[in-house]
């Protein structure tokens, strides 16, 4: 694994190496999330084998999912990807400044009035959901002469964001009559990742519809989920997001996805229990024989929930031990959570391991099923206490406090007006 430390967790005037400010670095971190650039760029090589013909982008929003969306993007777009999909304004200056110039940067959130300088200024397109925002857009564009191009959302059964049905074809004389600026038609599925819905078989004939009357313009329809579903869903551009990361794209089937992320916390304290004493707030957990526990430190702060914990009527989630799964003993807390290692050899746990809180064969989806949600949730909400450690790609080590440090973004100035 060829890691570098981040720069800017370096100490100023430091005579350390940087494999010896990693090490002290991981030395010191109460948690490690280890990031697979190399999964998530082979993910992403998969579905757009699964994709083809249509082109295969990448959704990099709310960081890459977690992930890191400046190391994430740079690997996707070393792989060949050239369309990134992001939710702000914010995460496109990040991308912006890890893509090369030539790649499509798309903002899903739309446009609002006085934006547009911003648009330009980083050159990415805002996906267009209201005719209000259209109208903003157009006098935008012709105040300036900006050309970058925008992609318009139609809603076929979401009722989120884009034109209601009604509202599409209205658009289209502009089509017919050329230099429309609109680089993408989109929708988005309901219900993706259930086969046998009938609700994707409705928005598919809906959206193809709309799809054939932006002649000329090409055409987004699936999700992650979506692309498995077969061509007739894919169109020109697939848009997956969350099955770059390792998220089951097919839950009624098994994972096609490679896992991406692996979750380590320290060991803080050894401790043991009587028969009948209770662990963690409430009290809710009951020890029903002499217990050893592993107190480590990570908890709800660090976007493992609450829900996953044990008491006396029900058994919470599991971590890794010394090899071996371990249950969670009582609530976990903001910073804690107690594990119970009674069945572990003498001196397996100590003080100062690690022990695997994703990884091992706990995957994400399932940690989700414990915390009573799903997996993109469980990936947004990992919490950056912990030190981050990238493999493959441009790898590197970060820092809690150099990862919450936003990347610089590299801005062009907007065309000049014509």
């Amino acid at each position: 694994m060829n890691i570098a430390p981040d720069p800017k967790s370096l100490p100023k005037g430091s005579i350390l190496s940087p494999e010896a400010n990693q090490a002290a670095a991981l030395a010191t971190a109460t948690g490690v999330l280890t990031v697979d650039l190399d999964a998530i760029v082979a993910n992403w090589r998969k579905l757009e084998k699964t994709g083809v013909p249509a082109e295969c982008a990448g959704v990099v929003k709310a960081n890459a999912y977690g992930c890191g969306a400046e190391q994430v993007a740079r690997a996707l777009a070393n792989a060949g990807c050239k369309t990134f999909f992001v939710a702000t304004l914010d995460e496109a200056r990040v991308v912006r400044a890890a893509v090369p110039p030539t790649a499509a940067i798309y903002v899903l959130d739309g446009f609002f009035q006085n934006s547009g300088e911003a648009y330009a200024k980083i050159d990415c397109k805002p996906v267009i959901g209201d005719l209000y925002e259209l109208a903003e857009w157009d006098v935008f564009c012709r105040r300036t002469g900006w050309n970058g191009g925008a992609a318009i959302h139609i809603d076929t059964g979401m009722n989120r964001l884009g034109l209601i049905l009604a509202e599409a074809p209205g658009i289209i004389p502009r089509i017919t009559a050329g230099d429309h600026g609109i680089t993408l038609v989109m929708s988005h599925l309901v219900s993706a990742e259930q086969l046998n819905n009938p609700v994707n078989a409705k928005q598919l004939t809906a959206f193809r519809e709309i799809a054939s009357l932006f002649s000329g313009v090409p055409a987004s329809l699936s999700n992650s989920s979506g692309i498995f579903l077969g061509p007739q869903f894919q169109f020109d551009l697939v848009r997956p997001g969350a099955a770059l990361y390792g998220v089951n794209p097919t839950p009624e089937a098994d994972n096609p996805m490679r896992p991406v992320v692996d979750l380590k916390a320290r060991i803080v304290q050894i401790r043991n229990v009587e028969r009948g004493e209770t662990v963690g707030y409430g009290g809710t957990w009951t020890a029903r024989r002499p217990t050893k526990l592993a107190i480590v430190a990570a908890g709800y702060a660090d976007g493992y929930f609450r829900a996953a914990s044990a008491n006396d009527g029900s058994r919470g989630a599991e971590v890794v031990v010394a090899g071996k799964r371990c249950p969670i003993a009582g609530r976990i807390s903001m910073d804690l959570m107690a594990v119970d290692v009674t069945e572990l050899e003498r001196n397996a746990a100590r003080r100062g391991h690690m022990v695997t809180l994703i990884g091992e064969g706990i995957t994400v989806d399932e940690l989700a099923h414990h915390f009573g949600t799903i997996g993109y949730e469980v990936l947004t909400s990992l919490g950056r206490r912990f030190a981050r450690v990238y493999k493959g790609g441009e790898a590197r080590v970060e820092t809690p406090a150099a990862a919450s440090e936003p990347a610089a973004a590299t801005e062009t100035a907007p065309p000049t007006p014509t």
